[in-house]
């Protein structure tokens, strides 16, 4: 049989206190995350992540990346300048090796979906 796994209210889900953006170009900007599934072999993480208003630098050179925003708003810019407006309902997939910047502009909540290699074993 195959196990179903099923997230609710995700909205409501409490991620617990936030922590200072490891990234941030914006001093005081923090962020939070909870894991909701992995893959047995590492490949795949799925979860929920909050940060607060700010700007900070994103590298995906070891994983792709979904988000699908729950709340907020966002602004997307690529090395090459090109900006993106995000909120509640949009999507986007960041490729493995996309980088730039994301401005939050409003207090954001995402669900990500990462595929990266499996683990080494």
């Amino acid at each position: 049989m195959i196990d179903l796994s099923v997230f609710t209210q995700l909205s409501g889900i409490d991620l617990g206190a936030l922590a200072d953006k490891p990234t941030t170009l914006s001093p005081g900007q923090q962020e939070g995350a909870a894991s909701l599934w992995t893959a047995p072999d590492g490949s795949l993480d799925i979860g929920l992540w909050e940060c607060t208003p700010g700007r900070f630098t994103a590298d995906r050179t070891g994983a792709a990346e979904f988000c699908y925003f729950l709340q907020g708003k966002i602004i997307m810019t690529q090395l090459d300048g090109t900006r993106r407006e995000l909120g509640p309902g949009d999507a986007l997939m960041l490729p493995r090796g996309w980088k730039g910047t994301w401005e939050i502009v409003e207090h954001t909540r995402k669900i990500y979906v990462f595929l990266s290699d499996p683990a080494p074993r």
